[in-house]
């Protein structure tokens, strides 16, 4: 890997133009401001005081600009990883300096797992969870972060539960109690903030929301109406410390830390492909967003973050607000650590209906219906498997919906592989094309002869389905037929099994009097079959260029005009 691949600032960095500057002191201003409220509403989700939200926001930021090759992305806490990390520490204790303590050693053990991930080049590993899962599970744990919210929106002690049913049983039950003035702000921030993107894209709805909440509290004395507010927030920038933890909580965090790491990275590259298709001027490296996310995270940890990743709606404000370079994302940090330093203090009065109406508002909107209405038009397999992720999510619980979906994903794909599709093909009358039989209606179908397509390498775990059809097929010609003609135009591949298969094939075919041909075999294929002897057991002469070819051979036809030369006599590339 070269230099420039692996500290990607120094391919931006060396050759910044002034005429960005302005685009990335806009975009990290907006995005700063945003990330303050929002940083303190996740780190709420997370269990954690709301100060820890704005630790996550520095350092993280800072690592990524420099290692990640992303120039928009914007790195921060984010709510399904914080719901993750409140889901996987909640189990464990429920102490809040110990809770703290596994809140910073999770970030180290989620960075070191996406960057081992990263210098191995297994990026690849998120592609076994599939969108359908991913959207199923994604609507239900933005449900669940929503609802777990009506504690403070409502101004009730409600039980901690991470399933919906519990949270809504519970919220009933205290439906009484409810606190009207904490309602009222509430419901009142999550107005403020929907009208605001009304009023203009890029208005910060939710530090305005913030601002008012501040002031309506501090101003009419809501306190003594038993609104509860943040309260003091410790100012100062986070004290370097070595995260550290027994042993035994590393084994009960490794489950939750192996979720994280997967579920936000694919968030994170999920967002900056989409982003980065608007701009041609640099490539996201899948591999290197693992390294940058895990040396975030590893970073973060040693000054008291959380685990974080790249976020949907501050990268879309980033990007709309005119960051060209991840300049932005440093000046975002900046005024995190300047807030951090100066501002605390006007954050007394924050009401925490305010925080959960920010949280509320930014959740729900990851809820899909579009995707599960599109899917169940196009895709009813992919369907059911978002509706089952989506009700296991809520009923049993994040962790466990999230393990569920892999599971699906894993299923389909073998599933899918292993009865890969096939097709019975005829001839396009006065032509030499060949078609499927169940697509195009008028073909030309010889009962003598039985020409099918396989699209799909040919292996061990699809070698009964491929059996199978073709017994079914011959079965259905019946005693007139005297020959099988494979198009291997597909097969891009056979293992050892599948040449065993053709071998026996070969044998129970010409046992009931038919011949077995093949069509527009690959080099690679060509060269797996020679090496088996399968050339020569079947015949070079069964080896034919195309469909046409082998027809002719069938029908005893020869001659230049038939182009009948058998295919061995071709060079063999190995590279075909």
């Amino acid at each position: 890997m070269q230099f420039g691949q692996f500290l990607p600032i120094a391919q931006w960095l060396p050759s910044y133009k002034k005429e960005n500057l302005q685009g990335d002191l806009i975009a990290g201003l907006t995005v700063g401001v945003m990330l303050i409220p929002q940083g303190m509403a996740y780190a709420m989700i997370a269990g954690l005081p709301p100060i820890y939200g704005l630790y996550a926001s520095t350092i993280p930021l800072i690592l990524y600009a420099v290692f990640g090759t992303s120039r928009q992305l914007a790195v921060g806490p984010v709510a399904m990883v914080s719901l993750l990390t409140a889901a996987g520490i909640g189990a464990i204790t429920s102490d809040p300096s110990t809770y703290i303590l596994l809140a910073v050693s999770l970030a180290l053990m989620v960075g070191v797992i996406q960057f081992g991930l990263g210098v191995f080049r297994l990026g690849f590993l998120v592609n076994f969870l599939s969108h359908p899962v991913v959207s199923g599970f994604t609507s239900a744990a933005a449900l669940i972060i929503g609802l777990s919210q009506l504690k403070h929106l409502m101004g009730v002690d409600l039980p901690k539960s991470h399933h919906v049913h519990e949270i809504l049983l519970s919220a009933i039950a205290n439906a009484g109690q409810t606190n009207l003035a904490a309602l009222g702000i509430g419901i009142g921030g999550i107005v403020l903030i929907k009208m605001s993107k009304k009023i203009h894209a890029n208005l910060p709805g939710p530090l305005v929301a913030v601002v008012v909440g501040i002031l309506a509290v501090w101003g009419f004395s809501m306190t003594d109406m038993g609104v509860k507010i943040v309260g003091e927030v410790p100012g100062g920038l986070p004290a370097f410390g070595v995260p550290s933890v027994a042993f035994s909580s590393i084994q009960s965090l490794l489950p939750v830390a192996l979720t994280i790491a997967l579920v936000s990275f694919m968030e994170s590259i999920a967002v900056a492909k989409a982003i980065q298709a608007r701009h041609k001027n640099y490539q996201v490296d899948a591999n290197q967003e693992l390294v940058a996310l895990g040396l975030a995270n590893i970073g973060g940890a040693f000054f008291k973050s959380y685990p974080v990743t790249g976020g949907f709606s501050r990268t879309a404000v980033n990007d709309q607000a005119g960051a060209k370079t991840g300049l932005a994302s440093i000046i975002s940090a900046g005024l995190i650590v300047l807030t951090l330093l100066f501002l605390t203090p006007l954050f007394h009065f924050l009401p925490k209906a305010i925080l959960a109406s920010v949280i509320m508002v930014a959740v729900f909107g990851l809820i899909d219906t579009k995707e599960a209405i599109h899917l169940w038009k196009t895709d009813r397999t992919d369907f059911w498997m978002l509706l089952v992720t989506f009700v296991a999510t809520l009923g049993l619980g994040i962790e466990q919906g999230i393990g569920l979906g892999v599971v699906l994903s894993l299923a389909m794909v073998i599933y899918r592989t292993t009865r890969p599709h096939a097709a019975r093909l005829g001839k396009v009358p006065g032509s030499s094309f060949y078609r499927n039989v169940e697509r195009f209606d008028g073909l030309e179908d010889r009962p003598d002869l039985l020409v099918i397509r396989f699209d799909a390498r040919l292996y061990f775990a699809n070698l009964s389905h491929f059996r199978k059809l073709l017994d079914e097929w011959v079965m259905e010609k019946g005693q007139r037929l005297k020959a099988v003609i494979v198009n291997a135009e597909s097969i891009s591949s056979v293992d050892s099994s599948a040449l065993h298969m053709l071998h026996d094939l070969t044998k129970d075919l010409r046992h009931q009097g038919v011949e077995l041909y093949f069509s527009s075999v690959i080099g690679p294929v060509r060269d797996a079959m020679a090496r088996a002897h399968l050339v020569e057991e079947i015949g070079e002469e069964h080896f034919q260029m195309s469909i046409e070819d082998a027809v002719a051979v069938i029908d005893g036809k020869s001659g230049a005009e038939n182009s009948t030369e058998p295919l061995s006599s071709y060079t063999l590339q190995t590279n075909d």
